[in-house]
């Protein structure tokens, strides 16, 4: 096939283009980015203090923790309307949707347990005790493993999902904040707030692999804190949120080193790629914006306002003709 034919052929298929859903905590907001025009376009009321948010696989369904709410509320994404709530536990902060697009593990910050809902009963099917102060929620991609790390205990607990218990528990550094499984389910790294680390570790006997170090010149370290992040779909590059540095680190995911650190808003919190994953969009919660990171170049483009202190980011692919 000839380029022109591959050019004909790119420029005939349907366009796909996305939204980014950016959770407001003063507000009580979600705000909705279009990711081509790199405009909010419409914004939604939501409960008390919306945080962790997340989509069903098909998107029909919206998910967030209305944390001083204290329940986890629905959003048909197309109306923006709220559908029902889900019971949660107290002070649900993040949370992740398993693979079986059924239940839903979200940490309780105040109660220190796992809470299992089933989405489609509406009902808790367990609550798990873990560590004090719960905030991260991660599950592996063939959904065995769930992770809750608890803030204040340093720890993340792995939760077996069949029998809703725990099997191990790994100490981190100062204040874990996030947890990722990689792609291929075989690492898993949780970020450390105050300790201003990531720690890597071997899935299949929860052993500590490596760390992850920031220093960034001009900024005091106690102000360079990891929160959340994300990683690239070839699994070669994580990019981390750096707290009240203002700054997102790209970490090179085979040698865990920094190669470079990009300018974003105040106090960045957490990210979500655009569909094609050729931008990345950050929450910072002090500036109440968004910034806008070019993939490929590494830079930050656009910063777009949101509502107070947004938080979390989720992103939806739609089309358009």
């Amino acid at each position: 096939m000839t380029r022109l034919a591959i050019l004909l052929m790119i420029l005939t298929l349907p366009a796909h283009a996305g939204e980014i859903w950016v959770t407001n905590e003063k507000d009580d907001t979600v705000s909705v980015i279009d990711v081509d025009t790199l405009e909010v376009v419409r914004t939604y009321p939501t409960g008390e203090r919306p945080r962790g948010v997340t989509f069903s696989k098909d998107f029909s369904r919206l998910y967030i923790c209305a944390s001083d709410s204290n329940t986890v509320q629905v959003m048909d994404p197309d109306t923006g309307e709220i559908l029902h709530d889900l019971p949660s536990g107290e002070d649900p902060e993040q949370f992740v949707l398993h693979p079986d697009d059924r239940h839903l593990f979200i940490a309780n910050e105040d109660d220190a347990v796992t809470t299992v809902v089933d989405t489609q009963t509406r009902q808790v099917v367990a609550q798990i005790n873990v560590g004090i102060e719960p905030e991260g929620m991660a599950v592996s991609p063939d959904g065995k493993i769930a992770i809750t790390t608890s803030e204040t205990t340093n720890m993340a607990h792995w939760i077996d999902t069949a029998t809703y218990t725990l099997f191990a528990n790994t100490l981190v550094d100062s204040r874990p904040r996030h947890a990722e499984f990689t792609a291929d389910g075989a690492k898993l790294w949780v970020s450390s707030e105050i300790g201003g680390t990531i720690t890597v570790f071997n899935v299949a006997d929860q052993t500590e692999v490596g760390k992850v170090r920031f220093d960034i010149t001009g900024v005091s370290a106690d102000l360079v804190q990891p929160v959340g992040f994300r990683f690239n779909p070839e699994g070669t590059k994580a990019f981390v949120a750096l707290g009240p540095s203002n700054h997102v680190a790209v970490v090179n995911m085979t040698t865990y080193e920094v190669e470079t650190y990009i300018l974003v808003g105040r106090r960045v919190w957490h990210m979500a790629f655009s569909p094609d994953n050729s931008q990345l969009f950050t929450t910072n919660g002090v500036s109440g914006d968004v910034t806008v990171i070019d993939v490929a170049s590494e830079t930050p483009v656009k910063s777009i306002k949101v509502g107070r202190f947004p938080w979390g980011a989720a992103m939806r692919p739609t089309k358009s003709q």
